[in-house]
This record gives C-alpha cells, structure tokens and sequence, in this order.
C-alpha cells in the first residue's frame, strides 16, 4: 500500500466557531483501500485518535458513505465518498510519547511487551497520556519513511497488572489476533500473590461477573456473565500463597474478583481486600498465540517482579 497522509486525501471544512469542536472531513476512497472495512479505513486517516472513539461517531451516525450511514464493518470501494464529523481536538490522547517500554518480541506483525504495574494500557477520558498506546505511537513511528503504524489493540490488562501483552501493527494481523482472543485459542497464564493459605492444591472458580450500578464496581452478580478461572498452587509461606491463574473467560477484573470470592483476595487489591500497602502482585506471566502471519506457534514468558 502507498504511504498514506491524511493531508494528501482529506478536505476539512472548518466548522469552528466559539462553542464547536467539531470538523466536517471528506474523504475520497483511493484504489489501494478498496475492500476496507468503514472502521479500518477511518483507524488508517485518523491514527491519531482512538479506534474506540471513531466507534462512537459511526455508531451514533455522525458518518456517511455515499450519502448513507454505514457500520463499521461496511466494505468500501475505490471512489466511495465518505463524510465524518470529528473532534480533531481529541487528537493529543493518541500522540506518540518517548515513554520507557520492554519490548520482548517485534516483528513487521505485531509486538509484545512487558507492561509494568501502574502503566494504562489506553488513553482513558481521565487520562490521556502517558499509557501504552502512547509510547508504542512513538516506538512504531521513528522512522517517517515507513508510513503511519497505528498500535491495534487485541487484548487489554489493568493499570496496576504487570506482564505480557500484544500488539497488532497491522490490519491483518489484529484481525487474526482478536479471532483467536475471541475463539478462546490463546494460552495465558498469570502470576499472583494472594492472602492466606489455599488448602487446595489446584481447582477451579466460577462465577457470574457483573457491574454494579450503585458502586460502579465490577462484582460477582446474579445475571451476570458465566466467568470460569482456574488455579494451581505454586508455593506455600506462613500467609500467603503463590498461584498460577489461568482465565478460561475473560472477564473485567475477573482474577481479582475470584480470588477474591473464596476469601483469597490478591495482595494490593484494595478494594477488594488485598493489603494495600502493597502494588498489586498480579503478573501475566505466560502468553501462547499463532503467529497471523504463518500461523506458528508463539509462546513467551515474563517472570514475576515478586516473590514470597
């Protein structure tokens, strides 16, 4: 595909004044994007904003394809005339920052790192610098010779979970990457310290996962969604235990909540009864996928920043 620069096929009418945000872009679909998905060819102009939010302005209907209002999985052709209302402001949560990261695998497809405790994985309306996204923006695009490489999401982990965590670098790529996510083909495992003495060597927790409208809080629910972990004691000290988790659903916050259920919570989770002088002591310290470009199997390992 030919070098792509949002000046070079973008028409911005400005629509600026003392209380709007909001610009209206044209944009013309070139021969090398026909067969694009919607989504796919708006992360590829705008990679400065995130694909969350250009989400959020198909779906509420702020986007036109030929006059229509599309999906975002709608197949684009050369020639396709495409009309968007964005908030260019809301550029900055996705620029590249010169932020420290540990890379432990990269090729042309994707990039694993090893995240540290305390390090957002994404731009939140909170915060808008400073995570992972932002400092692979800068590590992807050093060289402006190659073109824009936008950072595809395909699996997240909490702000205050250390580990493994990888990265599409291309369309391709995040799409294979988030089918095995979704088809439960990944292997992951992590590391973690919880409270007390597990009497059982191994086992499995289960549970119905839900939000709590009152607390805002993630919690075990009736109706909520089937959750299932499994666990496998490692070592044994006084009152505390070293477990391997592994996540057969992948649900918000799940590791916590299960520990949590029977009466083990993770050291560091607070809010959920974990000692919180600590940080966190929750680690993805395994991660299996098939590579998407040959379908080989990839294992990595990171080792824990703790220990009992």
């Amino acid at each position: 595909m030919k070098d792509t620069n949002i000046e070079d096929f973008i028409k911005v009418k400005d629509l600026l004044d003392s209380t709007s945000l909001i610009s209206r872009i044209e944009i013309v679909v070139v021969r090398e994007e026909r067969k694009f998905r919607l989504e796919d060819l708006l992360c590829q102009r705008f990679p400065a904003l995130s694909k969350m939010y250009l989400r959020e302005v198909v779906k509420k209907g702020s986007c036109e394809v030929n006059g229509r209002q599309e999906n975002i999985g709608h197949r684009l052709s050369a020639n396709d005339f495409v009309e968007i209302e964005v908030d260019l402001s809301r550029q900055h949560s996705m620029l590249p920052e010169a932020l420290p990261i540990e890379i432990v695998y990269e090729d042309e497809d994707l990039v694993v790192v090893d995240k540290p405790a305390g390090m957002l994985v994404h731009p939140s309306h909170r915060e808008k610098n400073g995570t992972l996204l932002n400092a692979l923006a800068f590590h992807f695009n050093r060289d402006p010779a190659r073109g824009v490489i936008r950072p595809g999401l395909v699996h997240r982990l909490d702000k205050e979970t250390s580990g493994l965590i990888v990265v599409a670098k291309n369309q391709r790529a995040h799409r294979i990457l988030c089918r095995q996510f979704q088809r439960k083909q990944v292997e992951k495992r992590y590391t973690a310290i919880v409270h007390g003495v597990m009497s059982e060597n191994e086992g499995v927790i289960n549970g119905d996962i839900g939000r709590d409208a009152e607390l805002k809080f993630w919690v075990l629910k009736e109706g909520g969604k089937a959750s299932e972990t499994r666990f496998r004691v490692l070592q044994r000290k006084q009152d505390t235990t070293l477990v391997e988790l592994e996540p057969v659903t992948g649900r918000t916050n799940q590791l916590r909540i299960h520990c949590a259920s029977i009466g083990h919570p993770i050291i560091g989770d607070k809010e959920r009864g974990g000692d919180a002088s600590r940080k966190l002591c929750l680690h993805a310290t395994k991660l299996g996928f098939r590579h998407p470009a040959d379908s080989t199997d990839r294992k990595l390992i990171s080792k824990p920043p703790f220990s009992l």
